[in-house]
């Protein structure tokens, strides 16, 4: 049931990591077949969701060794419901920030779309991507930073008076 469960979440962040909703299809499935082959090796240390997302985002990455090549998040994944004139520049925004996260760097793209898409904690995503909590901070600030300079958007100002 909890592996179940996790599906949605695994089809939207396989559909952000590669962009083609078949390969990201593909991969769910290769994560759920490898979950379901092996659960006898899940120790139970930890939320079946997790473990879920580790067996996707590692098949990922034997995927990317195989294969280098750059994947985009999906615009249509993140999109709701269709775009009419009344929401073109919105539209075009999103695109816009659709591309730059195609640019990031694999760790600060990975580590942004777990927080930003999944909703993750930073100690949830931390320890998904096997990386120190700390280090999962400063990726998300340099994946940030990034984002806002690819889309020509300031970082918000400090308001004078606060501490």
């Amino acid at each position: 049931d909890e592996i179940e469960a996790a599906i949605p979440s695994l089809r939207r962040y396989a559909h952000a990591l590669m962009r083609d909703r078949d390969a990201a299809d593909d991969l769910v499935q290769d994560s759920l077949e490898r979950a379901l082959s092996r659960r006898h090796l899940w120790r139970g240390d930890g939320p079946v969701r997790a473990w879920m997302f580790r067996i996707l985002l590692n098949l990922h990455r034997d995927g990317l060794r195989q294969t280098p090549r750059r994947h985009l998040v999906a615009v249509e994944s993140l999109l709701k419901e269709p775009a009419g004139p009344e929401r073109q520049e919105a539209h075009m925004d999103l695109r816009e920030v659709q591309a730059a996260i195609g640019r990031l760097p694999d760790d600060q793209r990975r580590a942004l779309l777990l927080v930003a898409l999944e909703g993750m904690s930073l100690a949830e995503a931390a320890t998904l991507l096997d990386i120190p909590e700390g280090t999962l901070v400063s990726r998300l600030g340099r994946s940030r930073a990034a984002l806002r300079e690819m889309t020509g958007r300031t970082a918000p100002q400090k308001k004078e008076g606060r501490a």
